[in-house]
């Protein structure tokens, strides 16, 4: 069927001549005919094909029979021959041959008593009614119908012709508004701002940051002017608060599409934590950790997920639906790393052990950063004299910064002189002293600066520092993106080694550091040899130690030894058979710790990636490859197992070894630490913020994605999201092909163009 747009005017005129006066001729026409009525008064004719041929052969057929049997009628005059009832029915024909060969504009009239031109019966608005002589020399009205008639048959003034020049211009429209809406839309959701305004009406002074950035917009880009706000259809605005939540949800999936297809086949770890949002909804961050095709290792940001409970059967259920609407296989998962809580690390009904249940493949591993937290706060507490000086800290920390005046009187000081006058604790408290209005709080300063100007405070604060100074490197490496099990391990290793040695090592070296502090600042230094009461024990049961016993064995030796400890227990990872395994692979000091019948074993660990036909080429394949790697220049300077993956396809190595390239993926899939989901509630404070508390969750889980993966969201063309947000639903508007459109950018700012602005 063939479809016109109409007018609702000239609908009408089309539909009474089909559906009345056709309809004689062809009873059956009301079927092969259909004028229905659309949106802003204007209509759709569909007419078939066949019926439009059938009309054209029969007018010309009609034409010649009427010149051969009526030559005596004169054109727009009454009739009262009558047609041959077995060809035309009651239908009337006159015409003269003269008058046909000198007004080649005379036609027939399908009408039961006149005859006149057919440009008249169309476009004259007496149609039906007999029309005067005088018509065609004195009114006008066939000279009208003529030229009507003829720019009819001109394609480029008919109707459809206009309808489709404006409907074009229209779908460009359309598109440059849409694409406008699209930047302002990327350009907040990267910013994590907030859309709404609190009065969005047109007099408002504020309308929010979507309305205000979209006429700031429009004011600088003349394109996007024409297009937008008073110069859009008021029905197709696309400023709505459902446009731009769909436009968001549009650019969400169009990032989790991009990681999914990055991650495509290949292993990947999965990392969760937990935390509430602003009206206290529990969220669960989801983060998923792999290694792409150039061998870097990638953490990815999947969904926030809102939870009703905290239990593990839970949040398994609310995985899997993650998992399937994203299409991502439970079975290729390869590790798991969660913060230890019980709930996800539960040995029988945890979500750890839910996972394994289904495939044993996916490791644990506890969160390496969350552990070495754990250290120093046992530290922190289970030493009573450490944990007497934190206390101090606290409130030395407090008293300082509980007035505005005082910070600002730190804040003038220079910075350099700053940083020393504050190694030299000379003026932190001494201004809260000052500065103190009542005779308790000076005493209470007084107190403070008295426990400051202790030799014991100075010496553990500097054993603290020298301590945390050692795990430092250890806890920034664990935030990195791509550290790699084997790395962290070393490193783990490298601080144990370090702690022992600055207790067999460092105590003369640390003890000289803390008198050099002390007399430069006028702080008394003990004679170690000297007794000492016995803290904490009454006078008369006398007992007595040396400074020297007090300083190096109860808190520096005993504090080192509780570090190293609780290093040891926090950390089985570095004594697990996998781990030991895996250490194998590490490329330092040319492969150093390389050893064919560990990695043979460990591939045996994995026999849902490993079959025996390729645990038996994977033998001869260590071989070579060990003997290659060794001998090429360009693996001298590695020293980590990420970067000798990179290595690896950069040279086309993985392709050669793949066996061994698939044991490295292995290694580097297994979580290290969940520092990104972290950095994940940290967004959502940004994002999700007192004001903006009422957000809906799929809201707030499409702007997160959007504001976190900002790398892979500049990536992403605005074409691709302008389709999918058509899709979504019907449009009152189609976007036209690319390639019919012209750019449109009048400032050469990319509105309109294929991309967005970054």
């Amino acid at each position: 069927m063939e479809k016109i747009l109409l007018g609702s005017g000239f609908a009408a005129e089309l539909h009474d001549y089909v559906t009345e006066d056709l309809a004689i001729l062809y009873p059956g026409v009301k079927d092969l005919v259909k004028i229905s009525v659309i949106e802003a008064g204007d209509h759709i004719l569909t007419i078939d094909p066949g019926l439009r041929k059938s009309i054209e052969d029969f007018e010309v057929g009609a034409r010649d029979q009427v010149r051969r049997e009526y030559l005596t009628r004169g054109p727009c005059q009454s009739i009262g021959h009558n047609f041959p009832q077995k060809e035309y029915g009651k239908q009337r024909r006159s015409f003269q041959d003269a008058w046909f060969i000198q007004h080649p504009w005379l036609e027939y009239s399908v009408t039961k008593d006149a005859t006149f031109c057919f440009w008249c019966y169309l476009f004259t608005p007496s149609r039906g009614n007999l029309i005067r002589e005088d018509a065609f020399t004195k009114t006008g009205v066939h000279n009208d119908a003529r030229v009507q008639f003829q720019s009819f048959q001109n394609q480029r003034q008919s109707v459809s012709h206009q309808l489709a020049t404006h409907s074009h211009e229209m779908e460009v429209e359309y598109r440059t508004r849409l694409t406008a809406v699209l930047d302002v839309t990327r350009f907040l959701l990267k910013q994590g701002l907030a859309f709404r305004g609190h009065d969005e009406s047109s007099s408002s002074l504020n309308k929010g940051n979507f309305l205000e950035l979209l006429e700031w917009y429009s004011l600088r880009n003349d394109k996007v002017f024409r297009a937008v706000n008073q110069n859009a259809p008021k029905n197709n605005q696309m400023t709505s608060p459902k446009v731009q939540k769909e436009l968001a949800n549009a650019c969400a999936s169009e990032i989790t599409c991009a990681i999914i297809d990055d991650i495509g086949d290949n292993y990947f770890s999965l990392m969760i934590d937990e935390a509430r949002d602003m009206p206290v909804k529990e969220q669960m961050g989801v983060v998923l950790r792999y290694v792409n095709k150039n061998g870097c290792v990638i953490e990815r940001f999947l969904a926030m997920v809102h939870v009703s409970d905290t239990s593990s059967i839970s949040l398994k259920n609310a995985i899997d639906c993650l998992f399937a609407k994203h299409g991502l296989s439970l079975s290729r998962l390869r590790g798991q790393g969660y913060d230890g809580a019980s709930n996800m690390r539960g040995e029988f009904n945890g979500l750890k052990a839910l996972i394994l249940r289904e495939n044993p493949y996916a490791r644990y591993v506890h969160c390496f950063a969350h552990q070495l937290q754990l250290v120093n706060v046992v530290v922190a507490k289970d030493n009573r004299i450490v944990s007497d000086f934190f206390q101090y800290v606290t409130m030395i920390v407090n008293a300082t910064g509980a007035s505005c005046k005082r910070r600002d009187q730190l804040r003038q000081h220079h910075h350099d002189r700053l940083v020393e006058q504050l190694e030299m604790m000379e003026i932190v408290l001494q201004n809260v002293h000052d500065d103190g209005v009542s005779n308790d709080n000076r005493g209470i300063v007084a107190g403070l600066i008295e426990k400051m100007e202790n030799y014991q405070f100075v010496f553990v604060m500097y054993l603290m520092r020298r301590l945390l100074g050692i795990t430092n490197e250890l806890s920034l490496a664990l935030q990195q993106k791509d550290q790699n099990i084997v790395q962290a391990i070393r490193l783990i290793e490298v601080v144990k080694t370090r702690l022992q040695d600055f207790r067999e090592t460092g105590w003369e070296t640390f003890l000289e550091e803390v008198r050099y502090f002390c007399e430069g600042n006028s702080i008394p230094v003990p004679i170690m040899e000297d007794n000492m009461r016995i803290r904490g024990r009454s006078r008369r049961e006398g007992q007595v130690i040396t400074h020297l016993h007090h300083y190096r064995v109860e808190i520096f030796s005993e504090v080192i030894d509780l570090i190293a400890q609780e290093m040891q227990n926090r950390f089985p990872e570095a004594s697990t058979e996998l781990l030991l395994l895996m250490s194998c692979l590490d490329p330092r000091d040319s492969f150093s710790k390389f050893s064919i019948h560990k990695l043979l074993r460990l591939a045996e660990l994995y026999p849902e990636d490993f079959t025996i036909t390729e645990r038996m080429m994977l033998e001869d394949q260590l071989t070579t490859f060990i003997y290659d790697v060794r001998n090429d220049d360009d693996f001298i300077d590695i020293g980590d197992l990420g970067g000798f993956a990179r290595k690896m396809v950069e040279t086309g190595k993985h392709a050669i070894f793949p066996l061994i390239y698939r044991l490295i993926k292995l290694a580097l899939v297994l979580p290290v630490a969940t520092a990104t989901v972290e950095r994940v509630f940290s967004a959502m404070n940004v994002v999700k913020t007192d004001l903006r508390n009422k957000m809906g969750d799929e809201w707030m889980n499409d702007s997160l994605v959007v504001y976190i993966e900002r790398e892979v969201f500049a990536t992403i063309d605005n074409e691709v999201i302008l389709q999918r947000f058509q899709k979504m639903q019907t449009r009152r508007m189609q976007l036209p092909p690319l390639n019919r459109i012209p750019h449109i950018s009048g400032n050469d700012d990319g509105v309109g163009s294929s991309s967005s602005i970054h």
